[in-house]
C-alpha cells in the first residue's frame, strides 16, 4: 500500500474479528515503534503486549476493546527523558498504528489517564514507566466512515497565526 494511502485510509477500529494476531505482524509492529525517533534518540518508551484475553478484558476501559486480540501499552520512561518521554512515546505509538494499517490490520490508541495505579497492579510496572496510552489490534469486523476533516485553511497559518498562504 502507498504510504499517502495508509494515512488517507486509517481508521480507529471499535470492533474487531477474535482471529490472532500472527507474531510476525506483531513484530512488524514493534519493529515500528524501535525505529521512531526521539529526542536525543533516547527511546524512553516499553512496550507490553497482551495476547491473555482474561487480561485484556482488565485492561479494557471500553466493552468494544475487550473484543481486540492483542492490546499494546505504551509506557513512557520518565527517568531517561522527563521532559521530552510522552511526545516521543507518541511518534512511537503513530508509527505503530499506522504499520498495522498497512498490514491489514485495525487499531484505535486510548489514552489512559486516571487509569495509572490499576495498569501498573495489573501489570507490575515500575515506578519510572509512565503508562500512557494502550492501542487494541485485530482485523477488523467493519471500518467506518471517513470523518469531515478541518480544512488546510483553518489548521495552517504562514509565518504568523491567521496569516493565510
Amino acid at each position: 500500500m502507498e504510504f499517502s494511502d495508509v494515512i488517507k485510509n486509517r481508521r480507529s477500529i471499535r470492533s474487531y474479528k477474535p482471529n490472532p494476531i500472527p507474531r510476525e505482524k506483531i513484530n512488524k509492529i514493534l519493529e515500528s515503534a524501535r525505529l521512531a525517533p526521539s529526542a536525543s534518540n533516547r527511546q524512553p518508551w516499553h512496550f507490553i503486549v497482551v495476547e491473555d484475553k482474561t487480561m485484556i478484558k482488565k485492561l479494557a476501559k471500553q466493552s468494544w476493546a475487550e473484543e481486540a486480540p492483542l492490546m499494546i501499552v505504551g509506557l513512557a520512561d520518565t527517568e531517561e527523558s522527563p521532559n521530552w518521554c510522552q511526545n516521543d512515546l507518541g511518534i512511537a505509538i503513530e508509527h505503530m498504528v499506522l504499520t498495522a494499517w498497512d498490514l491489514g490490520l485495525g487499531t484505535c490508541w486510548m489514552g489512559q489517564s486516571n487509569r495509572e495505579d490499576l495498569l501498573r497492579e495489573l501489570l507490575e510496572i515500575p515506578d519510572k514507566m509512565r503508562p500512557v496510552a494502550l492501542i487494541t489490534v485485530g482485523e477488523a469486523k467493519s471500518i467506518p466512515d471517513a470523518k469531515t476533516r478541518k480544512s488546510m485553511e483553518t489548521i495552517v497559518s504562514w509565518g504568523k497565526y491567521g496569516k493565510r498562504a
